[in-house]
């Protein structure tokens, strides 16, 4: 008799039932993801505020870098820039050396739900090599700014960290905005309004 594989099922509010390790796209939700990462905490909670800097908000700040970085940019990839730490929302925020110590089954699981995410929204599977060292220079600028803004980084061990950010905080509009944590429901409809107003 063959044997059926494991699933690893998440009841997300929304009603659906999520399989991490075999994600369908039919089971994803935009309200689940903004709900998700309007609640995950960036840096493990270290931050100062009187809000955790959430992963909303986090991947919000990583649109408006990579839009800085790319204004010729199409809607399919800021959309992907957007929802690049989408896994996070049911997997949860695991500091980079983590991941790298639990090894590549982790990395498979992100990679099979961001993929599932992505076509949900009609996005492509996966991005090309490009797009993905766009969207992790804005990531890596992202942390930097978060590390030396929140987390009490001091500027030469962020600089060593994530490298020098090519783009100073007062070029990015609203910066003053963006990086003061948001209370969670602002997360969550911020992050929303971002993406609906790409209209992919």
């Amino acid at each position: 008799m063959a044997r059926t594989s494991a699933r690893a099922w998440q009841r997300m509010l929304s009603g659906r039932r999520l399989d991490i390790l075999d994600p369908s796209p039919m089971d994803v939700e935009l309200s689940d993801i903004a709900h998700g990462l309007a609640r995950v905490a960036r840096w493990n909670g270290q931050t100062e505020g009187d809000y955790p800097f959430s992963v909303a908000q986090h991947s919000v700040l990583v649109l408006e870098l990579f839009r800085a970085h790319e204004p010729d940019s199409d809607a399919i990839s800021q959309a992907q820039a957007l929802l690049h730490d989408a896994p996070e929302y049911v997997m949860g925020d695991i500091i980079s050396p983590f991941k790298a110590a639990m090894g590549g089954n982790y990395k498979d699981v992100e990679n099979r739900l961001l993929s599932a995410i992505f076509l949900r929204f009609s996005l492509p599977a996966n991005m090309t090599i490009a797009l993905a060292k766009q969207i992790k220079k804005a990531d890596r600028e992202a942390a930097f700014f978060e590390a030396v803004h929140l987390a009490g980084f001091e500027d030469g061990e962020a600089r060593k960290l994530f490298g020098e950010p090519s783009l100073p905080a007062f070029d990015v509009d609203a910066f003053d905005r963006l990086i003061r944590p948001w209370p969670t429901r602002e997360a969550h409809d911020r992050f929303i309004a971002a993406f609906e107003s790409l209209s992919v």
